[in-house]
Parts: C-alpha cells; structure tokens; sequence
C-alpha cells in the first residue's frame, strides 16, 4: 500500500514543478513560496480535522516537536530554494536533479536512521547521482 501513496506523491510532486513554472512567470519565487506555504497550511489542517485527528496533538511529545519542526524548516528551505531554480532553470532540469534528494535520503537514513543499503537500493542511489551529474554537466 506504501507504494501507491509514494507513487501519487512523484505525480503531484510533477505537477508541482509544472504549476508552479507557470505560477512563478514574474513573480519574486520568496512570495510564491508563502503563498504556496498557506494553501498548503489549509489543506492539512482541514485533512487533520475532517479525519478527526485533531485532538491527537497532545500526544506529541518533546522529540516529536523538535524533529516536526526541524522538518518543516528544511521542508520551507528546500521549496524556497526549488521555486528559484524553477525560475531559473527548465522544468526538465531542475525537477530531476531536485530528486537527488532521493539518494541523499538513502544515504542519510542508513547515517542516522541505521537503514540498511541492499545492493539493489545502491544501484539505484548511485544511478540517480549519477543522471542528476549527467543532466548537471
């Protein structure tokens, strides 16, 4: 089941990429960002409270916040840093090469996370970095 979710967040995440080139087309990409910031605000807070999960927030505890937090910074820096590329680059660069995150992620969760790295998983980070430096260069 894991894998229809991820494989509707590539889709969205590619409709992403091509909105928001639309979107951008003379806009300062730092404004972009807060207005995308805030729909997306809504959309998770009206998810939260329609599936009634709502009351649940007291059950976070310290480390919960402190990573929570820690994710939607990166989260706010890494879109902050798209939209400018986007702006800057074409779609078909910039998208692939933002999926690097893909590989770093694979290498950072066997860092901090003690994930294990199988050799079909570091055929396929090594080939990811590998495309992002072709497309780069």
């Amino acid at each position: 089941m894991w894998w229809i979710y991820a494989l509707l967040s590539a889709l969205f995440a590619a409709l992403t990429a091509i909105f928001a080139k639309i979107g951008i087309k003379g806009v300062d990409t730092d404004l972009a960002t807060a207005i995308r910031t805030v729909i997306i605000l809504f959309l998770a807070w009206a998810i939260v409270f329609f599936k009634g999960t709502n009351h649940t927030i007291t059950d976070l505890t310290k480390t919960n916040w402190t990573f929570l937090i820690l994710s939607g910074c990166a989260t706010g820096l890494s879109w902050i840093c798209y939209f400018k590329a986007l702006q800057l680059g074409e779609v078909s660069q910039v998208a692939p090469v933002d999926k690097l995150s893909v590989a770093l992620a694979i290498v950072l969760a066997a860092i901090f996370l003690g994930e294990t790295i199988t050799i079909k998983t570091g055929i396929a980070a090594l080939l990811i970095i590998s495309g992002t430096f072709v497309l780069i260069f």
